[in-house]
């Protein structure tokens, strides 16, 4: 029988896994691909956003309600799930910026937090393993650790020398950045809101884009998966502390995104395998290493 392909995605919060390459995810499971995500933190300190929810007693219980949460989403998509066990950083404000918490997940040693997701590797060996970028998507310091854990961590796997406590080695094939959101999928989804006579919710983002890099360009890889981002929105939805049902992520009518922008993206920035860019599949030279074995 050919060995089962697996993928591997790094994530620093419950609820990102949601809103970062779940259509992709979702698509690769129908397909048979064993998936895997690897939640960082608990997201203790993230924000309440649906303010239907916004009341005391889910702050008091908001550790257990995350794991709910990503129980539900993990279900919807169809994937694996394991905690890394760090403490949420939360995200700082004000001028100047407070100090992070102590002994939270973005002031860990890397070299020491890479540890857990190097065992992780080894048990689960990826082919693909996907994380953010050096900006971590967005500046969230448990954005930016877990993009260096996560590269620390791939890295290290196949190192028979480090952390040889921690299991057999293990080579992932390919690690991939998400790119969210490039200003032409922004555009192409303002653009099809105007030309339907509907009020674009991306205005503002469009103004800011002459502070903002475009990180369009560096999309090598974009992976077709329209007809599994109903499959998306729910898993974000299950996510209810953290997403306003009636708010911005679902202004847009589903079949214009489906139109509009019909991919999910994302960074090659590692790869063992002959892959030709740019590619239509994150297994692309995978699939034929894996079967040659």
């Amino acid at each position: 029988m050919a060995e089962q392909l697996r993928l591997m995605a790094v994530h620093a919060h419950p609820d990102d896994e949601s809103s970062k390459g779940a259509a992709m995810m979702a698509k690769y499971v129908a397909e048979g691909v064993d998936v895997l995500v690897v939640t960082c933190t608990g997201g203790e300190r993230g924000s309440v956003l649906n303010p239907k929810l916004d009341r005391p007693e889910v702050w008091a219980d908001i550790a257990d309600i995350r794991r709910r949460e990503m129980d539900a989403a993990r279900a919807v998509l169809g994937v694996d799930q394991a905690w890394l066990g760090f403490v949420d950083s939360g995200l700082p404000e004000g001028d100047p910026l407070p100090p992070l918490p102590e002994g939270c997940f973005a002031l860990q040693d890397v070299e020491q937090a890479a540890g857990p997701l190097v065992r992780l590797m080894r048990q689960f060996r990826p082919h693909v393993v996907t994380t953010y970028d050096e900006e971590g998507g967005y500046p969230h310091p448990d954005h930016i650790m877990c993009h260096k854990v996560t590269v620390a961590a791939f890295d290290a796997a196949a190192d028979a020398s480090r952390y040889p406590e921690l299991g057999a080695p293990w080579q992932p094939l390919k690690l991939y950045y998400d790119i969210g959101f490039s200003k032409g999928k922004i555009m192409a989804l303002h653009e099809g809101m105007l030309a339907a006579g509907l009020e674009s919710p991306y205005q503002d983002w469009i103004k800011r884009w002459e502070d903002r890099v475009d990180k369009g360009p560096r999309i090598t890889t974009r992976v077709e998966c329209a007809e599994y981002f109903p499959v998306r929105d729910d898993a974000l939805r299950a996510h209810a502390t953290q997403v306003d049902p009636d708010g911005f992520w679902f202004h847009v009518p589903m079949e214009m995104q489906q139109r509009a922008w019909p991919t999910e993206d994302f960074e090659l920035v590692r790869s063992l395998v002959d892959s030709p860019l740019p590619e239509s599949d994150l297994f692309a030279g995978v699939r034929e290493t894996v079967d040659a074995r």
